[in-house]
């Protein structure tokens, strides 16, 4: 049997599995990468700010299952076909790893050591890392990859009608990146209807529903 030891955890806005994107990358959001104790050493970093975009190998905390299943739905094709596992991103799979590929922004100091802070994440706030690799243009970068039925959502987005009174209770380095959040479309694919739904991002909870390829924001309301 495996046994992985997280070398760090990430802190991101998103405090729910809804609303987080369904790629590294497609939102501009932050992260930091806190390192646990025992990888708290400088050493374990050096040099890593050579490369701007890296690896991160995860645990997906909150999908373990006790029995695998072959086959699942990916909701970018409604929620009702089933293709192989392996044929997916989902987060249920036999051994719950995850892999994303995030811009390393900067190392930062802080009074427990450094932490990196990246962009385009789409990791749930407390996941756990399980191990940190540098992206390596000539080696990862394909320019003949063939996407599969993911390439016909890569422009999919959703206008947004944020109204300014609503925006303006939303803090100023937060509301580009809640507005990219809700239009990807946090919706599970197979719900198509004028229901109301709710998203948990950073300190906001925010009402909204979606209807002729616009998401409407109808209410924010700001955790005490």
């Amino acid at each position: 049997m495996f046994k992985y030891t997280p070398i760090a955890h990430v802190k991101t806005d998103f405090k729910q599995k809804f609303g987080i994107p369904r790629q590294s990358g497609r939102v501009n959001a932050l992260g930091e990468i806190v390192f646990t104790p025992e990888f708290n050493n400088p050493d374990y970093i050096r040099r890593i700010n050579e490369f701007n975009y890296l690896w991160l190998v995860f645990d997906f905390s909150l999908s373990h299952k006790q029995t695998p299943s072959a086959t699942v739905r990916p909701p970018r094709l409604g929620g009702n076909e089933r293709v192989g596992v392996f044929a997916t991103r989902s987060p249920f799979r036999p051994n719950p790893i995850g892999l994303s590929c995030v811009k390393l922004e900067r190392i930062q100091n802080t009074d427990n050591g450094k932490t990196l802070i990246v962009s385009g994440v789409d990791l749930l706030d407390g996941t756990p890392i399980i191990d940190i690799k540098p992206y390596i243009p000539s080696t990862d970068c394909h320019v003949d990859a063939i996407g599969g039925y993911a390439d016909q959502f890569t422009n999919y987005k959703l206008k947004v009608d944020f109204p300014d009174h609503l925006l303006e209770l939303v803090a100023p380095d937060k509301r580009e990146v809640l507005i990219d959040v809700l239009s990807e479309d946090p919706r599970p694919s197979y719900q198509n209807d004028d229901r109301s739904y709710g998203l948990s991002f950073d300190v906001y909870n925010i009402t909204f529903t979606v209807k002729n390829d616009t998401v409407t924001v109808l209410k924010v309301e700001i955790e005490k």
